[in-house]
């Protein structure tokens, strides 16, 4: 049974960093995609960032961009969300995400299979 589990969440004032870890087991997970995801309070889930499976290339949404680092460590079956400079508008439940078609990246949210549970970040300003 494929389980992904995301840590590192947490509270953090506004300017502040946090880093994400989304674990996966179940199967190897070299050959897919890992995204994050959020989701607001009364606002719909949105796409943060997706890494490639080799790692070799990243896309970030707009509003995170420059700011949020996504990587992965396929030895661990592991990727990770470094968030600097945080703002009180980045406060959401932070979903990982694997892709759902071997080497296919997406930012679609129906474009990978497994989620996580999510972890809380709250940023105060």
């Amino acid at each position: 049974q494929v389980q992904v589990v995301e840590s590192g969440g947490g509270l953090v004032q506004a300017g502040g960093s946090l880093r994400l870890s989304c674990a996966a087991s179940g199967r190897t997970f070299s050959n897919f995609a890992m995204g994050w995801f959020r989701q607001a309070p009364g606002k719909e889930r949105e796409f943060v960032a997706v890494i490639s499976w080799s790692g070799g290339s990243t896309y970030y949404a707009d509003s995170v961009k420059g700011r949020f680092t996504i990587s992965r460590d396929n030895a661990k079956n592991t990727v990770y969300l470094q968030m600097n400079s945080l703002k009180a508008e980045d406060t959401a439940v932070y979903y990982c995400a694997v892709g759902k078609i071997p080497l296919v990246a997406g930012t679609q949210d129906y474009e990978f299979g497994s989620w996580g549970q999510g972890t809380q970040v709250t940023v105060s300003s």
